[in-house]
């Protein structure tokens, strides 16, 4: 029999956003790595504020031939914000850099100190708005990811309230865990060997998000990396970990 697919752990970290104090951290939480889709959750902030969304169902985009369609029917159809969100639909995003443009994306990016800001795409191809969050330019370390949520789940980015709130509204429960209720968005990706090509046996596996228990609000970050060709995206698979390993997490934060 084949072994199992794994993934070690690269970094897990929880804080409270009201007072940015980090209350667990494993790992190594400072490297920066490509956001792949949990850069979606910043994407419909951006276009929130700009007055590309203006609701969870406005703007519904039609689908085209050529259109990235490798998540399957679900991304052959007319999207809304919160099918895209949902399905995680890469050309939906495409669409929403392309009306953004570079420099809008730029702009905002440095004002949320998300990673590097850098939306340039690979070097010579000129497919930032395409892919600059997908293994290529744009790179976010967890603990600017927990930064940028922080500020998004407190009201403190520099764009408006409603544009923090829609955004919010469309990020997916995720699970319940030990009485808490956990929204996120995840995000793979596959690193590129010397040669440009994918390393697929070396996936990342994201799941960024807040938690809710009353009135207790907590943020999230887990990033994983598998050691081997997985079937499963890297992202679902960080998100199950993390929900299995939530209850012993909070038990570690003294029973919260």
């Amino acid at each position: 029999m084949a072994a199992p697919a794994q993934a070690r752990d690269i970094c897990t970290l929880i804080a409270d956003p009201a007072t940015r104090t980090v209350l667990h951290e494993e790992g190594d939480c400072q490297t920066r790595v490509t956001p792949a889709s949990t850069f979606k959750v910043a994407l419909a902030v951006m276009a929130y504020d700009a007055g590309i969304i203006t609701s969870a169902h406005e703007p519904k985009l039609p689908f085209r031939d050529g259109y990235a369609d490798w998540g399957g029917d679900s991304w052959r159809r007319d999207t809304d914000p919160a099918m895209w969100m949902e399905n995680s639909t890469v050309w939906y995003s495409q669409l929403l850099a392309e009306m953004l443009g570079a420099e809008g994306l730029t702009a905002y990016g440095q004002k949320f100190g998300y990673g590097n800001a850098d939306f340039a795409g690979d070097a010579g191809k000129d497919n930032g708005l395409e892919r600059s969050w997908i293994s290529s330019s744009l790179k976010i370390s967890p603990l600017e990811q927990a930064g940028f949520v922080a500020a998004l789940v407190d009201g403190k980015l520099p764009v408006s309230q409603a544009a923090m709130a829609g955004a919010m509204e469309l990020v997916q429960q995720g699970g319940m865990s030990g009485g808490w209720t956990l929204q996120g968005k995840t995000g793979s990706a596959f690193p590129r060997m010397a040669d440009g090509n994918f390393d697929r046996a070396r996936g990342w596996g994201w799941y960024v998000g807040w938690a809710e228990k009353g009135n207790q609000r907590l943020i999230f970050v887990r990033l994983a990396q598998d050691e081997q060709r997985h079937s499963v995206s890297g992202g679902l698979r960080a998100r199950d970990k993390l929900l299995e390993d939530w209850a012993g997490l909070m038990a570690g934060l003294g029973g919260r």
